[in-house]
C-alpha cells in the first residue's frame, strides 16, 4: 500500500487492535514496533482505511500497514539481523505442538497441521495428556475425574475402526454440566481423507456439553457434530449449525478404536 501514518495515529489504531483482539494485534504491534510497520491480514486493511480517513504524510516517522503476505516477503528479501530474528520467530509459530507424552494417534505431520490452528493463548505451552482409553481404559467419568479441577482448553483426538482420525479442540476443560459452555475458539478437525477445520460458524454457541450419560459437542441442528457415550465407545458425528460442519467420521454412527484428551497447563 502507499499510504503512510503518523506515529500519533497509530497509538489510536494500537489501542483499537487490542480492544478488538489483544491476543493477535497486541503480538503483532509489539513484534514489529521497531520496523515500524503494522502486519495486518488482508481482510481487515479495507476496515482499517475507513477509521483513517484523513492519512498525514508528511511527517519523518511513519508507519505503513502491510499484511502478512507481504512482511514475509520482506522478511525474505532482507539480510539483517534483524530480518532474521523475526524469520525465526515466524518459524517457531509454524512448529508443531509439543507433547509431553508420545500419542498413539497424532504422528509430527499431524501435530504440524494442528498447531496452525490453536489460539494464541496456548503458543509455547506443553501439552500434557490426561486421558488415554489405551491407559484409562473407556469410561467418561474417568475423563471427567481426571479434568477435575482444571481450567485449561483441551485436545480430544479419536480414531475409529475405519482408521479415521479426527477431534476437536474445546475452548474449556470437559465437565459435567446442566448448560453449554465454552466460546468461539473451539473448533472440529479431520484428517481424512485431508486435514480439515471447522469453525464456530457463529450460529449458535452450542459449543460443548456433558453429563454422565455422553459427551456433546456442537448441536443445534437435531445432531450433534460430536457424541460420545459413558463408555466412549459409540459415537455419532452429524452435520450441525455450530459449526457448519461434514460428519468427522466415515459414518454417522461410529466405533471408538482410541482416544486421547490433551490440555494445557498454564
Amino acid at each position: 500500500m502507499g499510504v503512510a501514518y503518523s506515529v500519533g495515529e497509530v497509538d489510536h489504531l494500537y489501542t483499537f487492535f487490542v480492544q478488538w483482539s489483544p491476543d493477535i494485534y497486541n503480538k503483532v504491534v509489539k513484534k514489529h514496533c521497531q520496523s515500524r510497520f503494522l502486519v495486518l491480514e488482508q481482510d481487515k486493511i479495507s476496515v482499517i482505511n475507513q477509521l483513517l480517513s484523513n492519512p498525514i504524510t508528511n511527517i519523518a516517522e511513519k508507519w505503513e500497514i502491510i499484511t502478512v503476505k507481504d512482511s514475509k516477503r520482506r522478511l525474505s528479501l532482507g539480510s539483517s539481523d534483524d530480518s532474521e530474528a523475526e524469520e525465526s520467530e515466524y518459524q517457531e509459530e509454524d512448529a508443531a505442538l509439543v507433547l509431553s507424552d508420545q500419542s498413539q494417534l497424532l504422528g509430527d505431520h499431524h501435530l504440524q497441521q494442528l498447531a496452525a490452528e490453536m489460539p494464541p493463548r496456548t503458543y509455547g505451552y506443553t501439552w500434557e495428556l490426561v486421558y488415554s482409553t489405551a491407559i484409562h481404559g473407556s469410561s467418561l467419568k474417568t475423563l471427567y475425574r481426571n479434568m477435575a479441577g482444571l481450567d485449561s482448553p483441551v485436545l480430544l483426538v479419536i480414531k475409529d475402526m475405519n482408521k479415521k482420525v479426527f477431534g476437536a479442540f474445546s475452548s474449556d476443560s470437559f465437565r459435567v454440566s446442566k448448560y453449554c459452555y465454552g466460546t468461539g475458539e473451539t473448533f472440529l478437525f479431520s484428517f481424512s481423507p485431508e486435514f480439515q477445520v471447522y469453525r464456530w460458524s457463529g450460529e449458535n454457541s452450542y459449543f460443548v456439553s456433558g453429563n454422565l450419560e455422553s459427551l456433546q459437542i456442537g448441536g443445534g441442528g437435531g445432531g450433534f457434530a460430536l457424541w460420545l457415550d459413558a463408555d466412549l465407545y459409540h459415537g455419532a458425528s452429524f452435520s450441525c449449525p455450530t459449526f457448519h460442519n461434514a460428519p468427522l467420521s466415515t459414518e454417522e454412527d461410529f466405533i471408538v478404536q482410541d482416544l486421547e484428551v490433551w490440555t494445557v497447563q498454564y
